[in-house]
């Protein structure tokens, strides 16, 4: 043994022996990478459920035993996407810690874990909360899913704002969160065209406005069989031909089920030419009319005097 051991063994028995005690501090500070640690990526506007079931599937073990090897006390019973955990920010810590993700990086990507900082909250804890129906988050695209597994699943959920309907690079998607299967949009390329177009859109000032009063249209004409019926139909036979699960997705039509996403490019380009009518006292409502008839590919828009887009014009034209 060289001088220099026998040194750094001496000051060694002079520090006195430290209790084999992991504390709070330690635990909440992110481990370091090292073999069997995975870092998994939540997806943008996954649920909470969603995610941990990830988590847990990359580790081989269910949600609850993930749960309880992290130190979160979970109480209640449910299933992604019916019911949502909700994370006490103790618990969100822990959750954080263990996939080697900043707390921060994923309080952004999961809302429902957006949970305000306690400094007197030192519980980590989970409980389940029933989602109505429409708060239900929807199937996110398989293979984004896959690639952020480590190739341990395919199944995430996702709560999915209006400009991300379509997933442009792999073409899939899932408009109802009664789908529990995604599909596959690679037969109507002209919902990438609409994706790409609703990103622009969302620069514009007036977007949410315009979205909203476009899609309330769209989808009453839809409904009521308007001005688009051929072009819908024509794409609801194609996306069926291409999802035979479609027509085996118990009591709901394909027609309900696939709405959002077969009115999707007349609903961006009409919200587009919403935000761009000319304001000016000497257009008039007829002139709108056929200025957004041209934009939809259509001769002309014969509307009665009930139609949202009349009354739309006709209040915002006075």
């Amino acid at each position: 043994m060289s001088p220099t051991d026998v040194a750094a063994r001496a000051r060694a028995a002079t520090v006195p022996a430290q209790p084999s005690v992991v504390t709070a501090a330690a635990w909440l500070r992110a481990p370091s990478a090292a073999p069997g640690v995975f870092r998994v990526r939540p997806l943008p506007g996954e649920a909470t459920t969603s995610y941990v079931q990830r988590l847990a599937v990359t580790y081989q073990l269910t949600l609850p035993q993930l749960l309880d090897g992290a130190d979160i006390t979970l109480t209640g019973h449910g299933t992604s996407p019916a019911a949502e955990l909700i994370l006490t920010p103790r618990a969100a810590q822990h959750l954080a810690a263990l996939a080697h993700i900043p707390l921060p990086h994923l309080r952004r990507a999961l809302p429902h874990l957006a949970l305000p900082d306690d400094a007197h909250d030192t519980v980590a804890a989970a409980r389940w909360k029933r989602l109505e129906a429409e708060q239900q988050p929807v199937r996110a695209c398989t293979l984004c899913t896959r690639h952020r597994s480590h190739d341990a699943t395919d199944t995430a959920w996702v709560h999915r704002p209006p400009h991300r309907l379509v997933c442009p690079r792999h073409h899939q998607a899932a408009p109802d969160p009664r789908l529990t299967t995604t599909i596959h949009t690679w037969a109507a390329l002209e919902l990438v065209t609409a994706h790409h177009a609703h990103q622009r859109l969302r620069r514009h000032p007036r977007t949410a406005t315009a979205w909203t009063t476009a899609r309330a249209i769209t989808t009453r004409w839809y409904d009521h069989q308007q001005h688009l019926t051929h072009r819908w139909h024509t794409r609801l036979n194609q996306l069926c031909a291409t999802n035979p699960h479609l027509t085996t997705a118990g009591n709901v039509s394909p027609a309900l089920l696939t709405r959002d996403l077969i009115t999707y490019p007349e609903t961006v380009t009409l919200a587009r030419t919403l935000t761009t009518l000319p304001s000016q006292p000497h257009h008039t409502t007829d002139d709108a009319l056929t200025l957004i008839a041209h934009r939809l590919g259509l001769p002309h828009l014969p509307l009665n005097a009930n139609d949202p887009l009349r009354a739309f014009l006709t209040h915002t034209h006075r």
